[in-house]
């Protein structure tokens, strides 16, 4: 991490919180989480009602349901990169590449704040 300026440091780690924080509330807004796992799962706005639900209603959550879930694995993989990157910022090992193990270019980083490798190894 030596090769990235405090300066520059302190401003990816607050993208990276102001990130973590939107990818949190889309995710409560699209899915629920899992409190065996603490993973999110897409939902409907009313799965409960989806059985006693007459068949139009049944069918746009049903729709919901498809629209949703994939949304929300998407966010989760996003808000786990997020994660990650934020511990790599604790552990010391923010914007090295995890493959060639060079420093990571700040542009790269200002482009993409929770990027694991360089431009060579995505």
């Amino acid at each position: 991490m030596t090769h990235l300026p405090e300066s520059a440091l302190h401003e990816l780690r607050a993208s990276l919180e102001a990130e973590q924080v939107s990818l949190q509330e889309e995710l409560a807004m699209y899915g629920k989480r899992d409190t065996t796992t603490g993973e999110w799962e897409g939902s409907s706005a009313d799965e409960t009602t989806m059985e006693e639900a007459d068949p139009t209603d049944a069918a746009d959550q049903i729709e919901e349901l498809l629209t949703n879930v994939p949304l929300v694995a998407d966010l989760q993989k996003r808000a786990n990169e997020v994660d990650d990157a934020l511990d790599r910022m604790e552990k010391g090992t923010y914007g090295t590449c995890e493959v060639c193990r060079e420093p990571i270019p700040l542009e790269r980083l200002e482009a993409n704040p929770a990027a694991k490798t360089c431009i060579a190894h995505t």
